[in-house]
């Protein structure tokens, strides 16, 4: 009981995302299942059109020694004229019912993209990569999958009924076998269809997690390289594509065992009505027309069925598709946007944070959070690991919203800001770096219009990177590579800096954004930032005394707070944890220095 109850919950949301798709795309279904009702009927028709060519052809042909010229020719026509309308069915069915499959896969594809990117950083940290890549391909395709055959399958409902109403007109005694072969084709679907269902749910789930696993390891190859983690990484594929391999060993004995079940069972029929139907025309109750059409119809009874089966068996991995797109497409989060705009200025932004409060996964690690930053200036965001400082990054360019408090661009709150207007004064250049397989001018203009190669230059000046790029072979035609491969640490910090600054962003944060750089050329980028003719405000999360020593202003947090506030030295001189942070670089490395020299005496 439990089973059939779940079979009856997959079929009803089966069928519903399949009245999902048709409002989608309604006219294109319409014209597939024209062209289905067009060739089921021409189909049907075939039998008549042989008991007719039966009737007025070949009995007399027999009956008289020769065959009447006008008669083939008439038989021919009609012959031909039946084939060429079943086959403009199959054409417009298959041609459209293909179109609307891919058409909603498009669609899909893009709903489910726009909703990534609309949902907010803390949903797609608790989501896997793989998981998204599943739902944004094999999930779609898996929701979609009946769909080409659906118009046929509704289409050839004409087929069961006409075939149906000519049996009975042909001749009733041997229709009463038709009807016995008929349920039983239906009893073999819904038995197929009881055992298919949680096999084609437990296949499609391992899908998902085959891709999880290969994009952690394709994503993570370098990892897995440099521990010699080959080996592992195989086996944990191997086994989970195993176990996929196995799911869909019993998927096709299932179907293995049903398909010959349902060529039988027709054959069957056929062969019952030939034997009935031989005795019958013996006692003159029948004719040989008759009996040619009735046994057509009969082969073509297990057809319509079939059509039911591939639109049922694949809505168990419908449905689990359905429920996987459907938890992204409704997933809550997203951030919501004023009307209101920067004030009108060429300069940098003034910033400010005003008592923020941060959770996350219910566990607050920004507590009251406030600063400015004048217009101009350069703040150093400094304290340990895990006190928040890429947290504050991310607030200010508005990739999360506080609990509380607020973060403000000339005294605007970012939250009230239209859409994209953070985007258009602010910038955030990451630790981790990632470039595009692209061309060095694609990477650093990523599609933003209106930039010539003069402004890719001058951002490039600005970043130190200029050097290395003239040097590169087409300069900024040179393919990249990969994620940036061809190029060393430093020279990909210093393209996604580029990247940044060729917006002219009003406020630039730069979250440990040159640790990759030797410490002179960190000066040359600052100093060039401070003054370049389109100057920003500069929030710069750093470590080392160099950076830090440039900067106007040092912010230090400390477990989400800001213990202290004020010049370099100002706070080296008041903040004990902060003295210990700045010195404890310079400590190692005298410590290193001090042992090597006393195994140099004591050798």
């Amino acid at each position: 009981m439990p089973e059939r109850g779940l079979d009856r919950s997959v079929l009803r949301r089966g069928f519903a995302v399949l009245g999902v798709a048709i409002r989608e795309e309604p006219r294109i279904f319409g014209i597939a299942l024209v062209g289905s009702v067009l060739f089921g009927a021409m189909t049907v028709g075939n039998a008549w059109v042989l008991g007719r060519v039966t009737e007025n052809l070949i009995t007399p042909s027999f009956a008289r020694g020769d065959v009447a010229a006008g008669a083939l020719w008439s038989a021919a026509a009609l012959i031909i004229s039946v084939s060429l309308l079943k086959a403009v069915g199959i054409v417009l069915r298959r041609l459209f019912g293909g179109i609307m499959v891919y058409r909603l896969e498009a669609t899909y594809r893009r709903r489910v993209t726009r909703q990534y990117l609309r949902l907010p950083l803390s949903w797609h940290h608790k989501h896997p990569t793989g998981q998204l890549l599943s739902n944004a391909n094999a999930d779609i395709e898996s929701v979609w999958f009946p769909i080409a055959p659906l118009p046929m399958a509704i289409g050839v409902v004409v087929m069961l009924v006409v075939a149906a109403v000519a049996l009975v007109l042909t001749d009733l005694v041997l229709s009463i076998v038709g009807f016995v072969v008929f349920p039983t084709i239906i009893g073999l679907n819904l038995l197929y269809q009881r055992y298919l269902s949680p096999l084609q749910t437990v296949a499609q789930q391992l899908r998902a997690e085959v891709s999880e696993v290969a994009h952690e390891s394709f994503d993570g190859g370098l990892v897995v390289k440099s521990l010699g983690r080959e080996a592992s990484e195989t086996a944990r594929f191997a086994a989970k594509a195993g176990e996929l391999r196995d799911a869909m060993v019993r998927v096709g004995r299932v179907r293995g065992l049903f398909d010959p079940a349902m060529e039988a069972v027709p054959v069957l029929g056929v062969l019952a009505v030939l034997m009935i139907g031989s005795i019958r025309i013996e006692s003159g109750a029948t004719s040989p027309a008759d009996l040619i059409q009735v046994a057509y119809l009969f082969t073509l009874l297990a057809f319509p069925i079939r059509a039911f089966g591939w639109v049922l068996g694949e809505m168990p991995r419908s449905v689990v598709g359905w429920d996987r797109v459907r938890n992204v497409l409704d997933a809550t989060g997203g951030f919501s946007y004023g009307a209101r705009r920067l004030p009108a200025a060429d300069g940098p932004s003034r910033l400010d944070v005003v008592d923020v409060r941060f959770s996350y996964e219910g566990a607050e690690v920004l507590h009251g959070v406030d600063f400015a930053v004048s217009a101009g200036t350069t703040v150093a965001l400094v304290g340990p690991t895990g006190s928040g400082k890429s947290t504050v990054a991310n607030l200010l360019v508005r990739l999360v919203d506080p609990d509380t408090g607020a973060v403000e661009l000339d005294r605007v709150d970012v939250r009230e800001l239209e859409p994209g207007g953070v985007a258009g004064a602010a910038a955030l250049v990451f630790q981790q770096t990632f470039l595009f397989d692209d061309t060095v001018r694609g990477n650093v203009t990523l599609g933003v219009e209106g930039v010539s190669d003069e402004d890719v230059w001058r951002a490039l000046r600005l970043a130190q990177a200029d050097g290395f790029v003239a040097a590169l072979g087409h300069g900024l035609d040179t393919q990249v590579g990969e994620r940036g491969t061809s190029l060393s640490g430093g020279q990909r910090q210093r393209l996604a800096l580029a990247r940044a600054l060729v917006r002219q962003p009003r406020l630039l944060v730069l979250d440990d954004a040159t640790s990759s750089v030797d410490p002179q050329v960190e000066s040359r980028i600052l100093a060039g930032l401070r003054d370049s003719t389109a100057p920003s405000t500069v929030v710069v999360i750093a470590y080392r005394r160099a950076t830090i020593a440039l900067a106007d202003e040092v912010v230090y947090v400390e477990h989400g707070r800001v213990v202290d506030r004020g010049t370099h030295d100002d706070v080296l001189g008041r903040t004990e944890g902060y003295r210990e942070l700045i010195t404890a670089y310079e400590r190692e490395q005298a410590d290193r220095l001090a042992l090597a020299e006393a195994e140099t005496s004591g050798g």
